[in-house]
């Protein structure tokens, strides 16, 4: 398909593209999610199916400029520009935000969670038993993946490749986050590590098992909404209902461990009111705050949602 796009649309593609890479740095949010929200999803997922071995032949057969429009080109290289910039500028400062306010981060992408729920329920025309049993299959198996303990894996450079690969099939998923099966995996530290200490090598290892995970879920997602769209739209709200679990703010740790950096890190969590917060570490439970910023984060999605249909 051919597309007439301005030099406008290439900068909201990476703007686009800068929102699905900050989404993706934070464990519990899904770059798929953005994507969805302002409109690019399904063009993505065409753009990327498309580097396939037709554009091999259409490469030998008419030359570059023919196989660059093939594959939407420009497209691609716009929202990965956006998505890369953003989620290697961001990492330290989404680690620190997760550090030192935990809370309050949560409860902003709370918000952003449960406005995208509402966003992509829309899409959906007509609640009939199949979409509802298709949502709650979504909610209940993204409830149980982001119920799991992390681990911590050795930080070997197949591993950068097998996570990347497993990971990018979550980022592309409305509702199940990217970042947060790379703390299943126990990839998580040691990805942001390699990021922020600009380690190209494991960065570039990371980054090809993106590209290999990338190439073969996409074209799974594209036949499912050819197909069964309806289902599939039911399929990815209940994605998003189910990781609001991993999103509540006021949590109790459970158990710990110890990561590769000799550092103690939570293992296993439950959600809590913000009273049960408040007497069971003695601090204020900010919760005035945390709600203000759930809305904030629901009218930022909202917002978008509104931006996005006329660009």
């Amino acid at each position: 398909m051919q597309y007439k796009d301005s030099k406008r649309d290439y900068l909201f593609m990476f703007l686009k593209g800068a929102g699905m890479g900050a989404a993706d740095v934070v464990p519990g949010v899904s770059g798929g999610t953005i994507a969805f929200i302002t409109g690019i999803y399904a063009r993505f997922l065409n753009a990327i199916k498309s580097v396939n071995l037709q554009a091999l032949s259409t490469l030998r057969r008419d030359g570059l400029k023919a196989t660059w429009q093939y594959i939407d080109g420009s497209f691609l290289l716009a929202v990965f520009s956006g998505l890369l910039i953003s989620a290697a500028s961001l990492a330290k400062v989404i680690t620190y935000l997760l550090e030192a306010h935990q809370t309050l981060v949560w409860s902003f992408f709370f918000g952003l969670i449960v406005a995208s729920f509402i966003y992509v329920a829309k899409q959906v025309s007509h609640w009939n038993g199949q979409n509802i049993i298709a949502c709650a299959v979504g909610a209940i198996v993204a409830f149980a993946i982001t119920s799991l303990s992390p681990a911590e894996a050795q930080a070997s450079h197949w591993m950068f490749f097998i996570s990347g690969a497993i990971a990018i099939c979550a980022m592309i998923l409305p509702g199940i986050s990217g970042s947060f099966i790379l703390l299943l995996l126990g990839m998580y530290g040691h990805v942001l590590s390699a990021v922020n200490q600009l380690e190209l090598g494991l960065v570039s290892l990371f980054l090809l098992g993106c590209i290999v995970g990338l190439m073969s879920f996409s074209r799974l997602l594209s036949w499912l909404l050819a197909h069964y769209q309806q289902v599939t739209f039911s399929l990815l709200a209940g994605f998003l209902l189910g990781s609001l679990n991993l999103l509540w703010p006021w949590k109790q740790v459970l158990t710990t461990y110890v990561n590769s950096s000799g550092i103690e890190k939570p293992l296993s969590q439950a959600n809590i009111l913000p009273a049960q917060y408040s007497t069971l570490y003695g601090q204020d439970p900010n919760t005035l705050a945390c709600i203000a910023l759930a809305i904030a984060g629901l009218a930022l999605i909202l917002t978008i949602e509104k931006i996005s249909e006329k660009y």
